[in-house]
């Protein structure tokens, strides 16, 4: 009909949708932005810090391409091959953004150590990779708090996850702020100190979110406390006598 909003075919939640594609483009525009910034006047002020902070940034646009992807899949119907919907393919998402975040972690504790141990080396670098850090890192954060309410508001693991790889690239730009500010005053071991805190944190917040999508792909169920407000729920309601094997399990933002 006329003046009819039209759905996509097999899309189950359209809103949903358009919100998930909608925060990880903007995701994906302003990690392209940072990364030519991070390049350019790393090159120019000779950062190496820098440098491998716009590769950090790169590897945010691959996951976004990742995470556009799944959340396009995700949101098809069910169908023959996959008669539960395709929920899972978010929490799978998850699962290797997880990943993607400890393995980032690891990478800047690898860093660190490596330039504890070889702290004569590192050359001067100029006053400009400070203020692109810092700029980075506003830029990191203000997107960081952006997707993560969007995500929270969908319940989306997979764009919980996304948000908070957003907030590492923002602590590794805060490593990079520390270790330039600290070579421009003398202290050039403060860069490797911050970095061996920040990638211990990051690596935290990966094995988490790693090990959540990994119970929700065993379909562990809810917890205890949500399985008994379930049953409350159900127990009062008018014409239930009782009830009997209530299983659970998530899928995605669902709960079955």
């Amino acid at each position: 009909m006329v003046g009819e909003d039209i759905t996509p075919a097999g899309q189950v939640d359209p809103e949903r949708f358009r919100e998930g594609q909608r925060i990880t483009w903007v995701s994906v525009g302003v990690n392209v932005v940072l990364t030519a910034m991070q390049v350019v006047v790393g090159l120019l002020a000779h950062s190496v810090s820098l440098i491998a902070d716009a590769m950090h940034t790169l590897s945010d646009v691959i996951a976004d391409a990742f995470v556009l992807y799944a959340n396009r899949k995700g949101a098809e119907a069910a169908d023959a091959e996959h008669p539960y919907g395709h929920g899972r393919i978010e929490t799978a998402a998850s699962l290797v953004l997880g990943l993607l975040l400890a393995a980032t972690g690891s990478g800047i504790l690898i860093t660190a150590a490596g330039r504890l141990q070889d702290l004569g080396s590192l050359p001067p670098v100029g006053v400009a990779a400070m203020w692109a850090a810092i700029a980075t890192l506003l830029a990191k954060e203000g997107l960081f708090r952006y997707m993560l309410g969007v995500a929270e508001r969908l319940r989306s693991p997979m764009l919980v996850a996304n948000a908070w790889h957003a907030r590492a690239d923002a602590l590794s730009s805060l490593v990079v702020a520390a270790g330039v500010g600290g070579s421009l005053l003398g202290f050039p071991f403060a860069d490797a100190a911050a970095a061996i805190i920040v990638g211990g944190m990051i690596v935290k917040a990966g094995v988490g979110f790693a090990w959540e999508a990994l119970r929700e792909l065993i379909d562990t169920g809810l917890s205890a406390e949500e399985v008994a407000r379930i049953k409350a729920t159900i127990a009062d309601t008018p014409g239930v006598v009782d009830l009997h094997e209530l299983r659970t399990r998530r899928m995605a933002h669902q709960v079955l």
